[in-house]
């Protein structure tokens, strides 16, 4: 099978600034969760209504790679900061699939739910404004809602299924109308992972070559071992990486119900019998311990923020976080050869595992940060000596 090549580059291309006729103007909105709650808001962004599962992320910064997280696919994002959209959205490169800012080529949640809208936007390299992205996109947000109230909510009573439904908008009865969408009840996995492989060389002569199963990745993930010297042959989420050719296999994070992507599981189970080093992140790491033999569970609300603190086991040390997911492994189910790695200072859930003997580990957190500290970069050069 021929690789085809992708070719990091930097050039960008500037976009149009759309006429203020295209602009919303304050068009009635509303946030329905399944449970009768209803927040009042205003509109902006696409005319139109959507449905999926309500969450909500805590972090100061880094609205763009957010909501081009593949991770939030299905879910409609609610950002605790009160004023968001103040530096504007960087310019896209048109020829560039790993364009820093961005952590995929298109806007992944379903929604935007927030407290203030800034039209105003003042960055270096902001090319237009957070509404004018959500336009192009198709995305629809509303503003005015008590996003603080909202998360109280969320936290007390678990994530819970909504509508964002806005006045005026062709498809508002019928996203009325219909059954809440969850993206838990379908392999979204699916969805968001390229549908061939993909090579990145980092241009260094004689590179280990790193596997990326594809469940969703990020991009900062491709960027962070090709600047370590990698190259990464990106795969699709059910191909067959144990038969490729490659020194070590990264499984990536992504959305979802771990166990929709069975077929991962199931080669994640062949590749444990090998001693080729595999790391996984976030879903990565869920999907490494459904292979081991862990079991998974869904958090009552999740951890999405950029200061999670995570107790490496063992030690005194503490590290600081990004974080993105519903779902966790079950830390207690260790079968033999594994063991916990890490754990969530915050509510004791399971943050990494690693096996005994066999160079074999993952985290839940993402060292890619992206928004997020960088506390945990190392794990990467970690990874790659392994293969060097």
């Amino acid at each position: 099978m021929g690789d085809p090549i992708v070719e990091s580059r930097s050039s960008q291309q500037e976009s149009a600034p759309l006429s203020a006729e295209r602009l919303s103007s304050s068009r009635a909105a509303h946030l329905e969760l399944e449970d009768g709650t209803r927040y009042e808001g205003r509109a902006f962004g696409a005319r139109c209504s959507i449905s999926g599962e309500v969450v909500f992320a805590t972090g100061m910064v880094g609205y763009p790679e957010s909501l081009t997280d593949p991770s939030y696919r299905g879910q409609l994002l609610t950002l605790t900061y009160p004023l968001i959209g103040n530096y504007g959205v960087p310019a896209r490169c048109a020829d560039d699939p790993l364009c820093p800012g961005f952590e995929s080529s298109r806007i992944q949640a379903q929604a935007l739910v927030i407290q203030n809208l800034s039209r105003d936007y003042s960055h270096w390299n902001a090319a237009s404004s957070l509404e004018q992205w959500l336009i192009e996109e198709g995305i629809p947000g509303i503003e005015g809602v008590d996003v603080r109230a909202l998360t109280r909510r969320l936290r007390e009573n678990g994530t819970i299924r909504g509508r964002l439904l806005i006045d005026e908008s062709p498809d508002r009865d019928e996203v009325a109308n219909a059954p809440y969408q969850d993206p838990g009840s379908r392999n979204v996995v699916a969805e968001v992972s390229c549908t061939e492989p993909i090579l990145h060389r980092c241009g260094v002569d004689g590179a280990p070559r790193v596997i990326l199963v594809d469940c969703g990745a990020k991009t900062s993930i491709v960027r962070s071992l090709m600047a370590r010297g990698a190259d990464v042959l990106q795969v699709p989420w059910d191909h067959d990486f144990v038969a490729e050719q490659g020194d070590a296999v990264l499984l990536s994070n992504g959305p979802g119900d771990p166990k929709m992507a069975s077929e991962t599981v199931n080669n994640i189970g062949r590749a444990l019998e090998q001693s080729r080093p595999l790391m996984g992140i976030c879903l990565g790491n869920q999907l490494l311990a459904l292979a081991a033999g862990f079991d998974t569970y869904k958090l009552d609300f999740g951890h999405r923020s950029q200061n999670q603190p995570c107790v490496e086991v063992g030690t005194s040390r503490c590290w600081v976080t990004s974080q993105n997911h519903g779902y966790a492994v079950d830390g207690a189910s260790a079968p033999d050869g594994w063991e916990e790695w890490f754990v969530n200072a915050n509510d004791g859930s399971n943050e990494g595992i690693r096996h005994r003997e066999k160079p074999f580990f993952s985290v839940q957190f993402h060292p890619e940060a992206n928004p997020g500290p960088l506390d945990a970069a190392e794990l990467f050069d970690r990874f790659l000596e392994l293969v060097r």
